[in-house]
């Protein structure tokens, strides 16, 4: 089986040796503490390397800006106990990362759909839902989008940031992509913004620079929102792992962490264009899709008639996977969209299975 369906990093670009000696060099120089109950914040050396990363890139940060959790998906979590009532109005983009619709659902939350385009989120739309409905919070991942791989323009960033001052509404950035940037420039954070510096919360992920299985995330708010978030997370887990936040500290300080980067980017920077290259051939014609400047997938939609939720079957027989559209979108969905992640296999694999899956098509 060739799956394109997973959002997940390669595992064989993972700095294994360099994570274990982290490890073994926390285990070595002080393993009561590493191994002890920590601060619910966060390990203060990791805090403060992930400030300089940000400050580096340009939003000015502080460690006490900063809430270390266990993966971003809980920081998401624990945004939504601190400010999500059952009832409340949450906006997204259509479509939008399956988890935060599951989060906001499971929170009683009203979701709400802002319409996109091939560029993401539409700022006149926006204005006249915020202006309508009197939203708790929009909720968007503007760089290298989960599903669709889209990046949101600086003007676009600079409106949304206008109307969340104007109609009062915190904006969650998630941020987990930005670092996978194989062409263009780089779109500075709607965080970095000052019209909406007092009302967006920054999301941030170890998971594709890093590993999943550190299960390190962070959130960069306000302070009275962090302080509830704080308290929520208390409640929720205490603290993140304190021995897999002593060895991310340790990493960071030991490795150059952007040059590890730098051959991840390298490597899927090729998977992309082996996927991009195959489409042609492999998708119905009348089919189309985006080319992403970074991140982990590709989205496709199929020509009228076809839907990528039946065919999937079809597909499978074949021997190769992707992800349907339909449960991305809040609303009525594009049956003919799919999700195509390239991060997880050789450019030759990926020519193979686009072969297969042309084969589901025919």
């Amino acid at each position: 089986m060739i799956s394109f369906a997973g959002g997940l990093p390669a595992p064989e670009l993972f700095d294994v040796a360099g994570m274990r000696d982290a490890y073994d060099r926390v285990f070595a120089e002080n393993p009561r503490h590493a191994l002890q109950y920590s601060t619910t914040e966060g390990d203060p050396e990791l805090r403060t390397a992930v400030a300089e990363r940000l400050t580096a890139r340009g939003l000015p940060t502080g460690a006490d800006d900063l809430l270390v959790t266990t993966g971003s998906q809980q920081a998401l979590t624990l945004l939504t106990t601190a400010l999500v009532e059952p009832g409340a109005v949450v906006l997204v983009e259509n479509p939008c990362y399956l988890a935060a619709l599951q989060t906001f659902g499971f929170a009683g939350a009203r979701v709400v759909p802002v319409p996109t385009d091939d560029q993401g989120l539409l700022p006149a739309a926006l204005e006249e839902i915020a202006a309508r409905e009197k939203p708790t919070l929009l909720y968007v991942v503007p760089t290298f989008q989960n599903p669709t791989g889209r990046t949101l323009p600086a003007e676009r960033r600079a409106a949304v940031a206008e109307a969340a001052a104007r109609h009062g509404f915190w904006i969650v950035e998630d941020d987990p992509y930005s670092e996978l940037r194989y062409d263009g420039e780089r779109v500075p954070w709607i965080a970095a913004d000052p019209a909406a510096a007092d009302r967006t919360v920054l999301l941030g992920s170890f998971s594709k620079v890093m590993a999943p299985g550190l299960r390190l995330g962070y959130l960069r708010a306000p302070a009275g929102l962090r302080r509830s978030c704080v308290i929520a997370k208390q409640a929720a887990d205490l603290h993140t792992s304190t021995i897999d936040q002593a060895a991310a500290a340790r990493y960071l300080r030991d490795r150059d962490l952007d040059a590890h980067v730098a051959v991840i980017r390298a490597a899927y920077q090729e998977r992309r264009d082996a996927m991009l290259e195959g489409l042609p051939a492999a998708l119905p014609e009348g089919s189309r899709w985006n080319r992403p400047e970074g991140g982990m997938f590709i989205w496709a939609s199929l020509p009228e008639g076809y839907d990528a939720t039946a065919l999937l079957k079809t597909a499978v027989a074949h021997e190769v996977a992707y992800v349907p559209g339909a449960p991305f979108f809040c609303g009525d969905p594009d049956p003919g969209a799919m999700r195509l992640s390239f991060t997880t296999h050789s450019p030759d694999e990926i020519r193979e299975g686009l072969r297969r899956l042309a084969k589901s098509f025919a």
